[in-house]
């Protein structure tokens, strides 16, 4: 079920009744069997998969827990008898044993997701291997099931085993209560990743009818239908006509592309989040945000804490901030500090950690190249700019830009360039490719493309091009407007028939304006592949 079909408008309809009929204790067991019929009916057999994460995750979570409450008990009736040494013996003997348990978890979970995510592409590049080397037949591909959202849940899933072990949270001891927390069905499509402390404290909760939250929760989907269907899947015919044909869709349309393709990221994604956290709101669960006007950005380093925050906090949490302070980077910043001079040293966890996150990030995001290079170019990116910060310095010393409207519009418009260079890597089959679009910018020549009419024949009319910019220039207004405020706390404070009119007008907008047709099924959502 697709968040924009009509089967899943009715399964929310249907959800919500019974939700806020049913005695409240029912609630979070109403969800649980809602969030697994909506997953069994993607796929039955995927139900397998997340089971098995649930399973795993819930089990050595459980036995990590009772291994620290039984160390705190024996410290505590036998303290005046053990020394301290004999004290910090024992602790180092069970955390060893609670480790084994985190690392056997982890293994499980994120084996699964390797396995399924990634066989074929290795077995890919073991072929091209084998054939550079002229070494025998081929390996054989192999047919398994993507798992709808496995990444997503799977790294809930690692997030929680490792907050239990670190003593951040407490196991849960409700083996179903964990199989909601993984498998709540708004955020399987696409996010957000969440954290076990935050979430559970609205995910099991009763609650009661709330006309109000109910209204702000489906004025939430609103919106997020109006940047899906309207922006996003009116955009997207375009961008499969100039990314399917390199050769006949180079130079300024690569940079046409480019652009659109990273306004329908934006629309799709963003849309999307909107319809998962408003479907939350309206049952009184709260998610995390996603996004913070992550295009406002004046840096790469600034982007990356506005665009997907719950994947870049995850990153930092769970991969950066352990490899960073780990034994074994102490070590290594130790001798680099001995054989290389401080400065050298001190550098060495940082770019070394961030070496391996973004690496992890472009193998998260799917088993291609081209995900890998991004990452690593994100990675280039921000280790250049972290190492000319001192000239940047001087510069602002210098000339006085900071403050200055043009200086910011100036950093806000070379970010999004960047990153909207960068996600060109999502766009072409190889990395070649990518790089001989890209390259064809400033070769080609074709800049009459812009006046000539030539980009009427992308898919578009006149109309849609009318329908774009309007509403492009609506979702950039309210990201300014939010700056001061929540919108919607702005509109609510109108008078009934203004509030009526406004969000009436979006609905009419979504239906009218929607990229619909004959036979239409929308497009799923771009995350939905990761």
């Amino acid at each position: 079920m697709l968040f924009t079909s009509y089967e899943f408008l009715g399964f929310l309809v249907v959800l919500f009744i019974l939700y806020y009929a049913l005695p409240s204790r029912a609630q979070w067991p109403l969800l649980l069997a809602a969030s697994y019929l909506f997953y069994g009916c993607a796929d039955p057999s995927y139900l397998l998969y997340i089971l098995a994460t649930t399973g795993t995750t819930y089990g050595a979570a459980r036995f990590i827990q009772k291994n620290a409450d039984r160390q705190r008990a024996y410290l505590k009736a036998h303290k005046q008898a053990l020394s301290r040494e004999e004290q910090q013996a024992y602790k180092a003997r069970q955390k060893a044993i609670r480790r084994r348990w985190l690392v056997g978890g982890l293994l499980i979970g994120l084996g699964n997701l390797a396995v399924v995510k990634y066989t074929n592409f290795v077995i890919s590049n073991l072929n091209g291997i084998l054939s550079a080397l002229g070494q025998g037949e081929p390996l054989s591909f192999v047919t398994l099931a993507m798992p709808m959202g496995i990444s997503f849940y799977t790294f809930q899933a690692v997030g929680y085993l490792v907050d239990v072990y670190r003593g951040t949270v407490t196991a849960e001891k409700n083996p179903f209560r964990v199989a909601l927390f993984l498998a709540f069905f708004p955020q399987l499509v696409q996010g957000p990743i969440s954290r076990y402390g935050e979430l559970s404290q609205t995910l099991y909760a009763p609650h009661p009818f709330s006309a109000r939250r109910v209204a702000r929760g489906l004025q939430r989907m609103l919106w997020g239908y109006f940047k899906k269907l309207v922006i996003a899947d009116r955009l997207l015919p375009a961008i499969l006509v100039l990314t399917g044909d390199s050769a006949a869709y180079s130079g300024a349309y690569v940079l046409v592309g480019m652009f659109f393709y990273t306004v329908n990221l934006y629309a799709d994604f963003t849309g999307g989040i909107d319809i998962t956290i408003g479907i939350a709101e309206a049952m009184g669960i709260t998610l995390p945000e996603n996004f913070h006007r992550p295009y406002f950005s004046k840096s790469l380093k600034e982007y990356w804490r506005r665009w997907h925050m719950t994947m870049s906090f995850w990153f930092r949490d769970y991969v950066f901030y352990p490899v960073s302070t780990s034994s074994f980077m102490w070590k290594l910043t130790k001798f680099c500090r001995s054989r290389l001079g401080s400065q050298v040293g001190r550098r060495v966890p940082v770019y070394l950690s961030s070496f391996l996150v973004w690496l992890a990030t472009g193998v998260w995001h799917g088993a291609s190249w081209n995900f890998i290079v991004w990452g690593l170019g994100n990675f280039a990116i921000l280790m250049i700019s972290e190492e000319l910060e001192p000239l940047y310095a001087r510069f602002h010393r210098r000339f006085y830009v900071d403050g200055a409207l043009w200086y910011k519009v100036f950093q806000v418009g070379r970010t999004f360039l960047l990153v909207s260079a960068l996600k060109l890597f999502d766009c072409y089959a190889c990395v070649g490719e990518t790089f001989r679009a890209f390259g064809s910018i400033f070769t080609a020549g074709n800049w009459h493309i812009f006046w000539d009419g030539s980009l009427l024949g992308l898919g578009l009319t006149l109309t849609d091009y009318g329908v774009l910019a309007a509403s492009t220039l609506l979702v950039v207004c309210v990201s300014l407007a939010q700056r001061a405020g929540s919108v919607r706390d702005a509109i609510h404070s109108r008078p009934y028939p203004v509030r009526f009119a406004l969000w009436y007008a979006l609905f009419l907008a979504v239906l009218l304006m929607g990229a619909y047709g004959i036979g239409y099924d929308a497009s799923q959502f771009i995350y939905n592949r990761f």
